[in-house]
């Protein structure tokens, strides 16, 4: 059987770990956000914002660190296995802050394919900036817009999520992923 890899992916503080949470609750194989482990990560090695002030390694580490997950979504003998972002969302967050990234990069995200992508749009009645979410609300919807023409770029049809109790929006990947 082969498991259907499903991205959900959003700007900073749309809810997309709250969904992640929640479907794990209903019992549904999911890998979760790691920019936060590469940040902490960062941190401990002396390193205060890694994404600003070393761009470019900490992207690697993302990408190596999504590449590994999609690789564990390959093995999987669950149905459906969510990932709370893709590698994709590496190279979208390089465009927002205006750097360049290699063609290993681009190279990643032609050869690793996503079964389906959720997009949650920035909801500004949720939205929360923390020590390790730096972003204000309009990066966010900057941010946002790097996503969907990232994913376009490759050819993806996104699926957004309405604004919702966290319960409704994973009901409705649920529903949709069913459909499709």
């Amino acid at each position: 059987m082969n498991t259907k890899k499903i991205v959900i992916t959003g700007g900073p503080g749309t809810g997309k770990s709250s969904i992640i949470h929640q479907l794990q609750k209903m019992g549904y194989s999911c890998l979760e956000e790691i920019s936060r482990q590469v940040t902490l990560q960062a941190r401990e090695d002396g390193v205060e914002q890694m994404f600003l002030t070393q761009p470019l390694l900490f992207s690697e580490r993302l990408l190596n660190g999504r590449v590994a997950q999609f690789n564990e979504a390959n093995l999987s003998v669950e149905p459906y296995i969510f990932l709370d972002r893709g590698v994709h969302d590496v190279l979208a967050y390089m465009d927002f802050i205006g750097d360049e990234y290699p063609q290993t990069f681009t190279n990643v995200c032609e050869s690793l394919v996503y079964d389906h992508v959720f997009i949650l749009k920035p909801w500004k009645e949720i939205y929360k900036s923390d020590a390790v979410r730096y972003e204000s609300f309009e990066e966010a919807l900057k941010i946002h817009d790097c996503l969907v023409n990232m994913y376009e770029r490759f050819n993806y049809t996104l699926i957004d999520v309405p604004f919702d109790t966290v319960e409704n929006r994973a009901d409705y990947i649920l529903k949709e992923i069913k459909s499709l």
